[in-house]
């Protein structure tokens, strides 16, 4: 069974900070990717980051500049810094593992970490 844990979400003001981890453990197989995505209210689920194997990161435009995505100090962990944070950044993060099985990927989701940034 392949566990995906979520931590360092809670109550920040606006420009505050906040820096999330994810850990991924359990896995026979290598590791394709880690992201971070985030679910506000009544939206959908956006990709907010990721960093992948080979070290490529991408990111959403809203969070270029503020948000920075990087390996853990654990194997199989990743960060994600967030800074200058905005009430808009609200939402429920999520770590997403990307794990690879043959020739195909799979993906395991972490419970959520909750992120509120008040005005």
């Amino acid at each position: 069974q392949v566990h995906v844990v979520e931590s360092g979400g809670g109550l920040v003001q606006a420009g505050g900070s906040l820096r999330l981890s994810c850990a991924a453990s359990g896995s026979s197989f290598p590791l394709n990717a880690m992201g971070w995505y985030r679910q506000a209210p009544g939206k959908q689920r956006d990709l907010v980051a990721i960093f992948t194997r080979s070290g490529n990161t991408n990111y959403v435009d809203s969070v270029k500049g503020r948000f920075t995505i990087s390996r853990g100090n654990a194997e199989n962990t990743v960060t994600l810094q967030m800074n200058n944070l905005k009430p808009e950044d609200t939402a429920v993060y999520y770590c997403k593992v990307e794990i690879a099985r043959g020739g195909l990927g799979v993906n395991y989701w972490g419970q959520g970490t909750q992120v509120t940034v008040s005005s």
